[in-house]
């Protein structure tokens, strides 16, 4: 337990969580209970073109709303998006938002609902607790493993200017219902099943070791981590297996409840500024960065840890808590491996003589402040280094 006995907390989650197989065919009923009219529907052009986002729309009509549809959102979505996106949202006089997709359509969405609501650009939003009015009933359907972000009261938008990712949060943020249905996860390539699992690991992690950390994040975070340790393997190698993906499905949502309420940590820090700056896919970057950082971070709460390690399926009877420590490392390291992450920065497209501009720039992000180990400027150079 991280926090003290005497400090309460807070736990945010959706009113409402719809998790398991045939979960998504609630959507209209859900559209229709939160007394919207018109829906704008945020998605990607290739939920489009595979027919899952016109199931959607139809699912929802049936329940006798009117359904616009927005196909712009895209890896990493930028301001321009949600621009966009808003714009379709105004023009139509939309009073709801339903996304379909992974953390691109639900991040692009939830944006477009705080300028909807309170004005102004997504730029003047980024941080904590500058979102004043409350947004549009918002439903996020998940189609990944990963993000979370169907259910977090967090967004990030990267700013085209500056080529940084903006973490925007509040709890009006936080959707009104989310939707977890494994039948949606069935033709995810192994590829992104394993980046978005990976993404899920390092939610949960970062969350059990964050200096916020509470008995509630702590166990939905162990849960998390034992599940992905178990599962993620198989989804990746059967992509069919509806008991693989319905176990990450689950997982993915416990490390959201986690780290929405302990929030995560440099990893998450670093791999924002690789995205902004190079258009990398999140899952990918934290997948790589995870156990350089907790390396770094293991001096500073050895016990989680090892607590790791256990919930990882690894043996540390009679070991020292340092050397049960170890194998937490260990472990993520052999499971990054076996679903096919890449070995290092450099073989994303990462360049060295980039790294004090993202240093720079992830010592200013705001996932910083609950990471267990004090940082410098010059500690995150060296973390970006040792990653490549």
């Amino acid at each position: 337990m991280r926090a003290l006995a005497e400090q309460t907390f807070a736990f945010n989650i959706p009113t409402v969580s719809l998790l398991g197989v045939g979960a998504a065919k609630q959507a209209g009923e859900q559209a229709k209970k939160l007394g919207g009219q018109k829906a704008l529907l945020v998605t990607d052009k290739g939920l489009v073109k595979l027919g899952m986002a016109g199931d959607i729309q139809a699912n929802i009509e049936q329940a006798g709303l009117q359904v616009v549809l927005f196909d712009g959102a895209e890896p990493n979505p930028t301001d321009k998006n949600v621009e966009a996106g808003l714009k379709v949202y105004r023009e139509n006089g939309c009073d709801l938002i339903v996304s379909l997709g992974g953390g691109s359509s639900h991040d692009c969405a939830k944006a477009i609902g705080v300028v909807a609501a309170n004005g102004g650009s997504i730029r003047d939003y980024e941080g904590l607790g500058k979102i004043t009015k409350a947004t549009p009933p918002k439903i996020a359907i998940n189609t990944t493993a990963g993000t979370a972000s169907e259910m977090t009261f967090f967004c990030v938008i990267t700013n085209t200017d500056t080529h940084v990712k903006m973490p925007i949060a509040g709890s009006q943020v936080t959707p009104s219902v989310a939707i977890n249905d494994p039948v949606l996860m069935l033709g995810l390539p192994p590829a992104l099943t394993a980046a978005t699992g990976m993404d899920a690991l390092t939610h949960a992690v970062e969350a059990y070791v964050s200096v916020i950390a509470t008995p509630a994040t702590d166990a939905c975070g162990l849960q998390a981590i034992e599940l992905i340790a178990k599962w993620l393997r198989k989804a990746v190698a059967n992509g069919q297996d509806l008991e693989a993906r319905e176990r990450m499905a689950f997982a993915e949502y416990l490390a959201g409840m986690a780290f929405n309420n302990a929030s995560v940590g440099h990893v998450h820090a670093m791999a924002h500024q690789l995205g902004g700056f190079y258009n990398l896919p999140h899952g990918v970057c934290n997948a790589v960065l995870l156990p350089v950082v907790e390396q770094f971070n293991l001096i500073a709460c050895p016990e989680r840890f090892r607590d790791i390690a256990i919930a990882m399926g690894e043996d540390v009877e009679g070991l020292s808590v340092m050397d049960a420590a170890e194998k937490a490392i260990a472990a993520i390291r052999r499971l990054s491996a076996d679903v096919g992450i890449p070995d290092g920065l450099a073989e994303l497209g990462v360049k060295e003589d980039d790294i004090p501009v993202l240093a720079e720039n992830a010592s200013k992000d705001i996932c910083t402040l609950t990471n267990p180990r004090i940082t410098t400027i010059n500690d995150i150079i060296s973390l970006y280094k040792t990653a490549m």
